[in-house]
């Protein structure tokens, strides 16, 4: 009984010795963030265009309506403008504008007096043959449900890096531990072998889409830090959060830019989960 007392007496001590801790974060002024997709498919080409926020702040983001922005054709000099989309809060292309693999492309903005611009090739896409689902049972560290796994084929020497996109029921899986990124680290046979999405357990009747992207370098590691920083709880032992190195170049103005261009081919596939019986 002694015991028992005593370690209750030890678990109060403790938790009120706990004390939640806020770091001191320096506060800069409100940055663009340009969050910007150049592909070979219409539903996927769009720019949004926002304000930064203090990495503690409660407030909404705010989206920037005003900026003239284009893509170039830097192979045969064809601009593509954008216009802004109120009910999305981003712009779209006009008249439906998309890639051609192969091409290099720019991004163009412009917003009180600074200029941004970027660049990347639209590189050829992998292959994708088909989507497979079973059961499995609960484990530990596993949810019971329908797994899926990915088959087809990277026949590229080089410039490997994807990113895949996991949409469930028209929702996109788009939380810290939904971010699906790998490269030939370990070679180009993973969806030779089969690339099975084990964290993403599904129920019987869901609609599941895939969505393959394969990237330039530069939007790669962008997409690496920012998980990373997604990661980051904010402890002790945790590095100091920073914005993720952007590939975008700041041409004139005095408001560098944040965020990203990506540029790349994207393979999608669809698939419902239907289990016999």
């Amino acid at each position: 009984m002694k015991r028992i007392l005593l370690g209750i007496i030890t678990v109060i001590f403790l938790a009120s010795c706990q004390e939640e801790v806020f770091l001191e974060l320096n506060t800069v002024e409100p940055r663009p963030v340009i969050e910007a997709i150049w592909t070979n498919e219409v539903i996927f080409n769009s720019v949004r265009i926002s304000l930064s926020r203090d990495f503690y702040s409660e407030e909404s983001t705010e989206i920037i309506s005003n900026a003239s922005v284009f893509v170039r054709d830097e192979d045969t000099g064809d601009i593509f403008p954008f216009r802004f989309i109120q009910q999305g809060g981003r712009y779209l292309p006009i008249n439906n504008a998309v890639g051609q693999v192969g091409n290099n492309y720019s991004l163009h903005v412009e917003w009180e007096n600074n200029v941004y611009t970027s660049s990347g090739i639209l590189l050829d896409a992998p292959i994708l043959d088909s989507i497979v689902y079973n059961f499995r049972d609960e484990r530990l560290f596993r949810e019971p449900g329908y797994y899926l796994t990915l088959y087809g084929d990277i026949p590229f020497e080089d410039n490997n890096y994807y990113r895949l996109r996991v949409v469930r029921n028209d929702t996109l899986l788009n939380n810290r531990n939904d971010y699906l990124l790998f490269d030939d680290t370990f070679g180009t046979s993973i969806l030779n072998r089969g690339f099975e999405l084990s964290g993403f357990p599904f129920r019987a009747n869901d609609r599941v889409r895939l969505e393959l992207f394969r990237l330039n370098r530069d939007a790669f590691d962008y997409l690496n830090q920012l998980v990373g920083l997604l990661f980051n709880d904010g402890g002790l032992f945790s590095p100091p959060p920073q914005n993720p190195a952007s590939n975008i170049r700041h041409v004139s103005g005095e408001d560098p830019p944040l965020g990203y261009f990506k540029v790349g081919p994207v393979r999608t596939a669809t698939i419902v989960v239907a289990p016999d019986g």
